[in-house]
């Protein structure tokens, strides 16, 4: 059974890899979807995968790579749509 967590997440998040490092971790995990930055400074993703994969992979995104700061993650969890067939970093 797979599981969709949408996450956006606050700090210092843009300009420090965080997108690279995510995407670089949810292809380790299984997962697919998407990362992207957002205009008000926030980085914002949706994967799915298990709910084993995406708990390692939410755990990742509150401690993010090395130069970031997170500040704040919000985590909605949702029942998986089989959307994607791989994982994307987003513009």
């Amino acid at each position: 059974m797979t599981d969709r967590l949408h996450i956006l997440i606050s700090g210092r998040v843009q300009g420090v890899g965080f997108r690279y490092g995510a995407h670089a971790r949810a292809l380790e995990l299984g997962l697919t979807g998407w990362v992207r930055n957002l205009s008000d400074g926030r980085v914002e993703g949706e994967f799915e995968g298990s709910r084993a994969a995406l708990e390692e992979m939410l755990a990742w995104c509150k401690r993010g790579p090395g130069f970031s700061r997170v500040d704040k993650v919000d985590a909605t969890w949702h029942e998986a749509t089989a959307t994607y067939d791989q994982f994307e970093v987003r513009r």
